[in-house]
């Protein structure tokens, strides 16, 4: 435990006393974690078809690039930038050569050949996958033959959770991002680049209703992700709940925590989750994390860039672990 002065707040739990179910305040909390109405996604400039897109010559041979949109409505968008395999056997042996893909769309209806073996192995792979209609990969595929398959390659491997909290723990104490749902990559991308500054371990994403590895998220992180690691999981609170197993205090970014950043103690393995841009923190979330915290807001504007939120707590727990390790 630290010093007066810099310890746990007043009422926090020990490590010791953190067995079993925490008291949480549940009543009256606002899901705005971080960035209620990011400013980010109405900034950006004009639709889908970016001039990025429009200025580049044309895709490779069984390689096609475009946006998709979740059918459920969730607001997740595959950018112009995102690679696509064209293709039955060129997604089958994608798969097989255990390419890392966001995200697998199989026609609707479709059926016969190898699309069993494709579907099999991508249950058995974990792959993410969304049925769509013909007109949707025509669109995509612009006009190749698609075979009623295609997939979206992924800017890096993932790694896994298990082997996050591994190298965590070896270089020690632990800091790891862990992200409710971002679905800007712009967002995504700032995020990667604030913990590769701050030289945090990792960061975690969700498998769906989020952004993936994607071009524009490399873009954005100006060379970042090539030096973060980064988890992809199906559940974010069964992640916690693995994580806080592992030792690892977790703290849900809230605008209503009991606590402000400054005054809790993320000098032992940390894990600050962020929330989604428009929601925040989805209440199973919250309710999952040791202790919700709040970065103090003096403005009139009561809610913060996801992007920059996670800077500012990524850079409180640097000035923290410095201050520890220096001579008393």
């Amino acid at each position: 435990m630290r010093n007066q002065g810099s310890g746990r707040a007043q009422g926090f739990k020990s490590r010791s006393e953190r067995g079993g179910k925490q008291e949480r305040q549940e009543g009256g909390l606002r899901r705005g974690g971080d960035s209620r109405g990011s400013e980010d996604a109405r900034r950006r400039n004009g639709p889908r078809g970016s001039e990025d897109a429009r200025r580049r010559s044309g895709p490779r041979r069984g390689v096609s690039r475009g946006p998709i949109r979740e059918r459920d409505g969730a607001d997740v968008e595959m950018t112009q930038e995102t690679e696509m395999v064209i293709g039955r056997r060129a997604v089958l042996e994608a798969i097989k050569g255990q390419r890392t893909l966001n995200k697998l769309l199989v026609q609707e209806g479709a059926s016969g050949g190898s699309i069993g073996e494709i579907l099999a192995l991508s249950r058995a792979n974990g792959i993410v996958t969304q049925m769509v209609p013909k007109a949707k990969l025509d669109e995509l595929a612009q006009n190749k033959s698609h075979q009623g398959v295609a997939a979206y390659l992924s800017a890096k491997d993932y790694v896994e959770l298990e082997a996050l909290i591994a190298h965590a723990r070896a270089h020690g104490p632990g800091l790891i991002v862990l992200l409710d749902g971002l679905e800007d990559p712009h967002n995504l991308g700032s995020v990667l680049r604030s913990a590769e500054g701050a030289g945090a371990h990792g960061v975690i994403i969700p498998k769906r209703r989020a952004v993936p590895l994607t071009g524009t998220v490399a873009k954005a992180s100006a060379g970042a992700l090539e030096h973060v690691q980064v988890a992809r999981v199906g559940n974010v609170s069964q992640a916690i709940e693995t994580l806080q197993k592992a030792g690892f205090w977790v703290y849900g970014a809230d605008a209503e925590g009991e606590q402000t950043h400054d005054r809790v103690d993320l000098t032992e393995d940390v894990v600050l989750v962020i929330g989604n841009e428009g929601a925040g923190l989805a209440p199973l979330v919250k309710k999952r994390c040791d202790h919700l915290i709040r970065i103090p807001m003096t403005g009139k504007i009561q809610s913060l860039n996801a992007g920059v939120a996670t800077g500012i707590l990524l850079f409180e727990a640097v000035r923290q672990r410095r201050n520890a390790k220096s001579p008393q």
